[in-house]
């Protein structure tokens, strides 16, 4: 459990680029090494790049074959460390997006749980959820 989060961590870079598509739009890139669902969309591992488009909407694209899911946020009051991470609750082998932070471009939000997500929660809740994190490029 904590040898996944370490070797996600080792794996990848951790800091934010702006995007420049609209004056009020940020873009983070992260590099995803497992399989994982967002608001009950299921994508594969690969290269990422998260757009905060509005208040309560990002982008989600694959580099790979230019997919895009568009997932509802929440923004959180609380204050991100220095470190710009994905954050994952992890059920068994299934893993689900929880929270982007990237203090850097001012983007701390959490992605509301899936119908999915709460149904493996029920199903595995003698096990709790890891928390897995993916550092940001």
């Amino acid at each position: 459990m904590k040898r996944v989060a370490a070797i996600a961590l080792v794996i990848l870079a951790g800091f934010c680029t702006a995007g420049s598509l609209q004056a009020q739009s940020h873009e983070v890139r992260a590099n995803i090494p497992f399989d994982f669902s967002v608001g009950g969309k299921h994508l594969a591992a690969g290269n990422y790049s998260f757009v905060s488009e509005s208040n309560d909407t990002i982008v989600i694209r694959n580099y790979k074959d230019q997919s895009e899911v568009l997932s509802r946020t929440i923004d959180t009051e609380r204050t991100a460390a220095n470190v710009s991470e994905l954050v994952f609750n992890k059920y068994g082998d299934q893993y689900f997006l929880r929270e982007i932070q990237c203090p850097s471009i001012a983007l701390t939000v959490e992605i509301p749980r899936s119908r999915a997500e709460k149904q493996v929660r029920s199903q595995m809740a003698w096990l709790g959820p890891e928390q897995t994190l993916v550092a940001m490029y």
